[in-house]
């Protein structure tokens, strides 16, 4: 099957790939079926290796890595949230949250499907693997720091209802404080050193390539204060013992500047980042 063909029709199947999968990660959290808890991490395991194929034969087949549009950046984003999921599901055995977060993963990848195409003509370089891996490994970065606060978030409302005594489904389905803990830790670390790849690759790499690169673009910039925020609270926790509650506020209001750089600076500031 041609490269491209085959990319389509990956590109059609995968908004409905996930929509199942998120329709058993539903029926685990409200009903818990014991059947659907054995088969949903092998399904999750198998997409997520068919999104992979899928991104490498749509490089193959316009010759080039999918960041050149935001609707190529929306696979890549449904992508390393399933591929993020994934990792702290494995590293933990809790299944509980997955639902709210392939969710996510459903929303972004159906939007990609619907409005993606590919540009007739890009700039050079474009078609650079290594500018691939750098785009990925920052988009996995904040994907994976994006979720530590989330489990933060879900972190601080269990608490809340536990302080109090709201017993209900959020109670009964959610894992305990403890776990919601190590599930934060387990995706800052993880995005912390995907982020740190692809800083390394920016400072030593980017120059060479973009003629206006600059080392006061507000978009390194920003990206390397998120990086030193979230080196010190790690720094933190293994130092001085930080945990529980005063960690998740740290992760969520980290995660702030996350969104500002996402958003604010990524949109109105930056320069030679603009190009995706």
């Amino acid at each position: 099957m041609d490269s491209k063909v085959l990319a389509g029709v990956l590109s059609i199947a995968l908004p409905f790939l996930y929509a199942g999968l998120v329709g058993l990660y539903a029926v685990s959290f409200f009903a818990n079926p014991r059947p659907v808890e054995k088969i949903k991490t092998p399904i999750l395991m198998g997409i997520v290796l068919l999104h992979l194929v899928y991104l490498a034969v749509r490089t193959v087949a316009f010759d080039h890595p999918p960041i050149t549009t935001v609707f190529e950046i929306m696979t890549m984003l449904a992508a390393c949230i399933a591929v993020g999921y994934l990792y702290i599901e494995l590293q933990t055995r809790v299944s509980n949250t997955g639902f709210f977060i392939l969710t996510l993963a459903l929303l972004f990848q159906s939007v990609s499907s619907v409005f993606i195409k590919d540009l007739l003509t890009i700039p050079d370089y474009l078609h650079s693997l290594v500018l691939g891996f750098h785009v990925s490994s920052a988009l996995l970065g904040y994907t994976a720091i994006s979720l530590s606060a989330v489990y933060g978030f879900l972190y601080l409302m269990l608490y809340h209802d536990i302080r109090a005594s709201r017993f209900g489904l959020i109670y009964n389905r959610l894992p305990n404080l403890e776990m919601l803990e190590s599930m934060s830790h387990k995706a800052e670390v993880f995005g912390f050193f995907a982020l740190s790849i692809a800083i390394v690759i920016g400072l030593f790499w980017l120059p060479r390539v973009f003629t206006d690169f600059s080392y006061l673009d507000p978009k390194l910039i920003g990206t390397l204060v998120i990086w030193v925020i979230y080196a010190v609270g790690l720094a933190a926790k293994r130092r001085f013992g930080w945990q529980g509650r005063k960690m998740m506020i740290v992760s969520v209001v980290a995660f702030g500047f996350v969104f500002f750089s996402m958003t604010v600076i990524n949109i109105y500031l930056s320069s030679f980042h603009s190009f995706h």
